[in-house]
């Protein structure tokens, strides 16, 4: 039986001005083992999904995505429950919002590939665990931010610097390297999980902007690492 991708609340005000979609990690495993709420790169996106929310300061509708089954491979990629996610969004309401896709890892690599989809506005992509061929034309016109740790040794800082550059040739976006931070996000915790919020409410709601994002966001900062 195919299990199906689930939303998960986190805040959904009757009357938002946009919406975000914050997409969990998660290595492959076999015979496509389904997801749970209670797994580590689940959880791991909580307290980020509640950063975005409260940034929102109430005018965002913020849902944690739980994609059909773990990991990425020929047959199952979480891109497919990014665009079901996105639908369902759009049932919830019909009036049509701007969304911002926040991932981490191979959900910031889902973002990424999935974030030319018409509603999508920016998209905050958290150590990425990419390929330097995953340029995605369709992002043009978005706000792209690219977060990702020096010493990460899962998820290469390489590539995600690669795919910023080839990006940055038709769309906006930033590159920030965290010293020390690492791929599960542990070691700066506030510094990943605030820099995903401030992006949104920024791109979404129109909220001032600090310190990096801000200096993206007036084109002053270039992808450099």
């Amino acid at each position: 039986m195919k299990v199906q991708s689930r939303l998960i609340k986190v805040r959904a005000p009757r009357q938002p001005d946009a919406a975000v979609l914050v997409l969990h990690g998660g290595a492959s495993r076999r015979d496509h083992t389904m997801v749970t709420p209670t797994q580590l790169s689940v959880l791991r996106m909580v307290p980020i999904a509640n950063r975005v929310a409260s940034a929102g300061g109430g005018r965002l509708a913020v849902f944690r995505l739980l994609n059909s089954a773990r990991g990425w491979d020929t047959s199952h990629t979480p891109v497919a429950d990014v665009q079901w996610a996105l639908g369902e969004v759009r049932a919830r309401y019909p009036d049509g919002l701007p969304i911002g896709l926040v991932g981490h890892s191979l959900g910031g690599r889902a973002a990424l590939l999935a974030g030319g989809a018409e509603p999508v506005r920016s998209v905050v992509a958290l150590a990425p665990w990419l390929y330097p061929s995953d340029v995605n034309p369709e992002l043009a016109g978005r706000r792209v931010l690219i977060v990702h740790g020096d010493q990460d040794r899962i998820a290469s800082p390489a590539s995600s610097a690669a795919v910023a550059r080839a990006i940055s040739r038709f769309t906006e976006v930033g590159y920030i390297s965290v010293q020390g931070g690492k791929h599960a996000m542990l070691r700066h915790h506030r510094r990943f999980d605030g820099l995903a919020a401030d992006f949104m409410a920024a791109t979404l709601l129109g909220r001032p902007a600090r310190g990096p994002v801000a200096e993206i966001l007036a084109g002053t900062s270039r992808v450099e690492v």
